[in-house]
């Protein structure tokens, strides 16, 4: 990823391989693969409990990643500190 910022400082997304996890949950999307009532489980039938299965599922990958990805080094940024004026404009100029 190249930048085009003083400093060659990368932004935006930064990929990493945990990432592909955050995929799991879109399996909910594609309705065709649960739209039946059997198996059932507890008497509920299974286009149910497979979403509530789903979001048990995505919610654990969410945590997987968050707790891989959170200790990623960050490069800073060369140079000095800007000031807070130069904070305030973003990257307007």
């Amino acid at each position: 990823m190249s930048s085009d910022k003083p400093g060659g400082r990368t932004t935006g997304l930064v990929f990493s391989p945990w990432n592909l996890l955050l995929l799991i949950p879109f399996i909910v999307l594609f309705t065709p693969i649960y739209n039946r009532r059997s198996p059932e489980l507890f008497g509920m039938p299974f286009f149910y409990w497979f979403q509530f299965a789903v979001i048990i599922v995505g919610v654990l990958s969410t945590i997987t990643v968050y707790r891989m990805t959170r200790n990623k080094p960050v490069r800073p940024a060369a140079g000095a500190a800007p000031d807070v004026d130069r904070l305030d404009e973003g990257s307007a100029e």
